[in-house]
C-alpha cells in the first residue's frame, strides 16, 4: 500500500514539476500518510504552493489535478507563495499539524521561517471545537436513526477531532503521539474524558471488525459526549 501511494506521489510530483517549472515553490505530502497512521483508505493530503496562483497558472495544471482526483484523492491546498505566508494567523493549527509531520516532495520547505502564535492558535482551537460540536450534534440528530448513516458520521468526523486533540496538546506544551490510541489518551488524560469512547471508531478507521451500531446507540452518544468536554475545556484554556 505504502508503495504504490508513493509511486503515485512521485508521478504527481513529477508531472507537476515539469508543467508548472519555476512557479513550483513547494509540494508538501502531510496528514495520516504522512505521520504514518494510516489506515485501509485514507485521504492523501497535498499542500501546493506556487509562486504564482493566477486561474492562467491553475488552468496549465488543471489536467493533472483531475486525474490524481478521479483516483480518489482529495485535490491538493493551493497557495500563491504569499498568501501562505500571509495565512499564520488565519490557519495555525493546521499549520502546526502540517509541522509537525510531512513530507517535502517538491521544492522547499514552506514552513521553514514561519511562525504562528499560541494566542492565534488558541482562537482558532476554540472557533474549531464549537464549530464541529455544533456540525456534530445536527448531524447526530439526523443520523441517529439510521445505524449505517450513524456510523458514517463517526467515521468521517473523528479525523477532525483528533486534530484538535493534538492542538489542545502541543498548546499545553506535550508533544502529540503518533498513533491514535495513544493520541486519544493523552488527550482524554488532559481535557477530561473516557478514552473509551474513541474505542470503536478507531477500531473502525483500523480496519478492524467492529459492532453494528443501533439507533442513537450508546457509543455513538458517548463519542459525542467527549466531543461535548472538548469544547467546554477549550472554552476555559
Amino acid at each position: 500500500m505504502a508503495k504504490d501511494t508513493n509511486a503515485k506521489l512521485e508521478l504527481l510530483a513529477a508531472d507537476l514539476e515539469r508543467t508548472l517549472g519555476e512557479n513550483l515553490v513547494s509540494l508538501v505530502l502531510y496528514g495520516s500518510v504522512a505521520r504514518g497512521a494510516a489506515h485501509g483508505h485514507s485521504d492523501v493530503n497535498l499542500l501546493l504552493v506556487l509562486a504564482d496562483a493566477s486561474p492562467a497558472a491553475l488552468r496549465a495544471i488543471g489536467p493533472i489535478v483531475h486525474r490524481w482526483v478521479k483516483t480518489g484523492h482529495p485535490p491538493p491546498l493551493i497557495f500563491s507563495e504569499a498568501g501562505w505566508r500571509a495565512s499564520t494567523d488565519v490557519f495555525p493549527l493546521e499549520m502546526e499539524d502540517m509541522r509537525q509531520a510531512h513530507r517535502v516532495l517538491r521544492g522547499r520547505d514552506p514552513l521553514d521561517g514561519l511562525e504562528t502564535s499560541p494566542a492565534d492558535q488558541r482562537r482558532q482551537l476554540e472557533r474549531e471545537a464549537l464549530g464541529k460540536l455544533l456540525q456534530l450534534r445536527a448531524e447526530y440528530t439526523a443520523s441517529g436513526p439510521h445505524s449505517k448513516a450513524l456510523e458514517a458520521l463517526l467515521a468521517s468526523s473523528a479525523g477532525t477531532f483528533l486534530t484538535l486533540f493534538r492542538a489542545v496538546l502541543r498548546l499545553k506544551g506535550s508533544v502529540p503521539p503518533q498513533a491514535p490510541e495513544e493520541l486519544v489518551g493523552a488527550a482524554a488524560r488532559v481535557i477530561g474524558f473516557d478514552p473509551t469512547a474513541f474505542d470503536w471508531v478507531l477500531a473502525r478507521l483500523a480496519g478492524c471488525k467492529v459492532a453494528r451500531l443501533t439507533q442513537f446507540d450508546p457509543i455513538a452518544e458517548r463519542y459525542l459526549g467527549a466531543v461535548e468536554r472538548l469544547a467546554e475545556y477549550v472554552d476555559q484554556m
